[in-house]
């Protein structure tokens, strides 16, 4: 009876987390094409992460607001010491991840820009092992080399190579490695409280988007002002059809968000990325 209640136990946790890896292929493949095609159009990726960023703390701050009208429980706001401690070098870690990811895709394509990013897999391995959520084993090692040595040679002598895309997604996959490695510890200390994603996107986004905003005001402030498809358009609909499209990336960011946090919280962030490999 306990061996059929275990197994049982085994194989709802693996449909839960098939569910969660689901979630997050159908919405980050769906943002990256999106935001590929978006930036054609409107070319100023660092200012649609800040919006990105400050709308999914809006939508999480809201369905916190509802969950406690509902259950009649507060939600956890960590203290100020904590949360600068914690908190804040996980948030400048996502935000430049994010942030340098969708500056990328203005040089190059989608299918070069996600084979390099997969290359997090190292840099997750790299901090796993510092931060020591990982133990050191050969195997391990072996396995993300070899996958390493594959994706080199899918990227290698790339057509529409360019350089200076190549370098930002490749910087964005290190500040991934350390973005998840962090963001794992984040969820899933019992002490913190944050393995809810809600709870996890409440605190993170503020200094996500306070990271970000001075980034974006310098590289696209003045040509962000002068844009004639927002500040400068001649007419409300170019205006309101500009603002629902970074809306709606803004949609697909939360999806995104949450459905990395849930796996991230009930696995690893080394799980997190051969998943995304997978993708």
């Amino acid at each position: 009876m306990a061996k059929k209640l275990f197994g049982f136990q085994q194989l709802r946790r693996a449909f839960r987390n098939l569910s969660y890896i689901l979630l997050m292929y159908i919405s980050s493949i769906s943002l990256t094409f999106y935001n590929k095609w978006l930036l054609k159009r409107f070319h100023f990726p660092l200012s649609v992460s800040v919006v990105h960023y400050a709308m999914v703390f809006v939508i999480a701050a809201i369905l916190r607001f509802l969950w406690e009208l509902k259950t009649g429980k507060t939600r956890i706001i960590l203290p100020w010491s904590v949360y600068l401690k914690r908190v804040l070098p996980t948030a400048i870690a996502c935000a430049l991840d994010i942030g340098f990811s969708n500056w990328s895709l203005m040089f190059i394509t989608v299918s070069l820009y996600t084979m390099t990013k997969s290359t997090s897999i190292i840099f997750i391995l790299m901090f796993a092992l510092v931060l020591r959520l990982e133990h050191w084993n050969f195997s391990l090692v072996a396995v993300i080399l070899l996958i390493a040595s594959g994706l080199f040679l899918f990227t290698y002598e790339a057509t529409e190579f360019n350089m200076e895309g190549f370098l930002l997604v490749l910087t964005a996959s290190a500040l991934s490695g350390l973005r998840w490695t962090l963001a794992q510890i984040l969820t899933q200390k019992e002490d913190l409280g944050l393995h809810n994603p809600l709870d996890t996107l409440y605190h993170l986004q503020p200094f996500m988007t306070l990271t970000l905003i001075p980034l974006a005001f310098y590289i696209e402030g003045q040509d962000l002002a002068m844009s004639p498809k927002l500040f400068r358009a001649s007419d409300s609909y170019t205006l309101w059809v500009t603002i629902a499209m970074v809306m709606f990336g803004c949609f697909l960011a939360f999806m995104i968000s949450v459905s990395e946090f849930l796996l991230l919280s009930h696995t690893s962030s080394l799980t997190l990325s051969i998943s995304g490999i997978f993708k």
